[in-house]
């Protein structure tokens, strides 16, 4: 059992005025406190920076702990720990004799445990008759059971901290993803304004985020990001309310244009089995905005057999094309490649076409190919593919009312 009496180290070890305040720190513990030990050292990891302790001297704190025979730490128990740095070395995985004693060194100057020697400087234990322990000599655990509130406290203030710091890079993360795509739409779109200036003011904001940064270093570049985010939707809106008339119309004529059931759907004569012509070029690939899903889904029926709960939205198409193009024999670079090109929803459009053609395709994967490389030209139009499965899908209707 530990005295009330101060305790000063063996040897040439000097004394000091903190060692006397851990001591005294230690010896007020509440009557009664019970902590669970290893919940403590969970807490001391996380908030290491705070209390000011490596991560090598830790090592050698477990190492101690391993040595309490009980799960809590309590004054009725006992604090006092005697083993040889001999046996400390071989759980704190074989650490050199020298380092352990430094680490323990360490763990004493940041009033983490307290050194109790024997009069000859060892470490042991007296017992009396009964078997119980009297008297230990060697390191007493009594400041982790003293400081175990401020340990948790330090660990919370970690968590908040890393909490905190992970939503911020969030919300950068968001402005950084939503910023990039607004000026590129903005600019492919020809919307008036300086894209340019944006652009470079943005690229500047972001090539001077740090790799690793604090919270203090991340906040001016949030700020500098949501203003930069506000200038860009500022703009859009205001092209978007001036055109907005004249960009229904447009859409209703492009709707129309779509619905001629006149075009032609060629398919490449290398690729495709006997009777098929050439697919119409067209100078630019269209976004499928114009292509409600339903229609998709009305020339495409088959795709809809392969999906697991139906396709009710484009998210729903897409994973569905990715997964009928292992079916159809394409490689996943092959579909990757036309997903970059073509952009995801345009891609899962083709294939579903390629698979309601299946038996007219030699080779779904060198088709989709040739339809990548025509649409990285400039060449392809998903249009004249679409409206013609939307006819083949009509015809055999017309022919049974015939």
């Amino acid at each position: 059992m530990e005295t009330g009496i101060a305790t000063t180290p063996f040897g040439r070890r000097p004394m000091s005025l903190a060692i006397l305040a851990a001591q005294k720190e230690s010896r007020e513990i509440p009557e009664g406190r019970v902590v669970e030990k290893w919940q403590v050292y969970r807490n001391l990891c996380e908030g290491k920076n705070i209390v000011g302790i490596g991560d090598r001297a830790l090592a050698v704190l477990n190492a101690l702990l391993s040595f309490y025979p009980d799960s809590e730490l309590s004054e009725e128990n006992g604090l006092i720990v005697f083993p040889s740095n001999a046996q400390l070395s071989l759980r704190a995985h074989g650490m050199p004799d020298a380092t352990v004693r430094r680490h323990l060194a360490a763990l004493v100057d940041c009033g983490l445990i307290l050194r109790r020697d024997s009069p000859n400087g060892k470490r042991y234990a007296r017992k009396g008759r009964g078997g119980d322990i009297e008297e230990a000599f060697g390191f007493s655990l009594a400041p982790l059971l003293a400081r175990a509130c401020e340990f948790e406290a330090a660990a919370e203030r970690v968590r908040a901290d890393n909490r905190a710091l992970r939503l911020i890079r969030e919300r950068i993360t968001l402005h950084r993803r939503d910023i990039h795509k607004l000026i590129e739409a903005a600019v492919e779109e020809d919307v008036p304004g300086d894209w340019g200036g944006l652009w470079r003011r943005f690229r500047a904001i972001v090539e001077g985020i740090p790799r690793r940064a604090c919270i203090a270093e991340l906040e001016p570049i949030v700020v500098g990001l949501a203003a930069l985010h506000e200038d860009v939707d500022k703009l859009l809106e205001i092209h978007m309310n001036s055109t907005n008339p004249s960009a229904n119309d447009s859409q209703s004529e492009r709707q129309q244009s779509d619905s001629n059931t006149n075009s032609i759907f060629e398919f490449e004569p290398a690729l495709e089995k006997s009777g098929a012509t050439v697919e119409p070029r067209t100078r630019k690939a269209e976004k499928p905005n114009g292509y409600p899903l339903g229609l998709v889904l009305k020339a495409c029926p088959e795709i809809a057999v392969y999906a697991v709960d139906g396709i009710g939205n484009w998210r729903d198409l897409m994973i569905t094309a990715a997964q009928v193009r292992g079916y159809l024999g394409v490689s996943p670079s092959a579909y990757e490649d036309a997903c970059h090109v073509m952009g995801q929803e345009i891609a899962a459009i083709v294939v579903a076409c390629i698979l309601q053609r299946a038996e007219h395709i030699n080779s779904a994967g060198g088709y989709l190919r040739v339809l990548t490389e025509k649409a990285r030209a400039g060449e392809f139009s998903v249009g004249p593919m679409l409206m013609a499965a939307l006819r083949a899908q009509s015809q055999p209707n017309e022919a049974r009312a015939g």
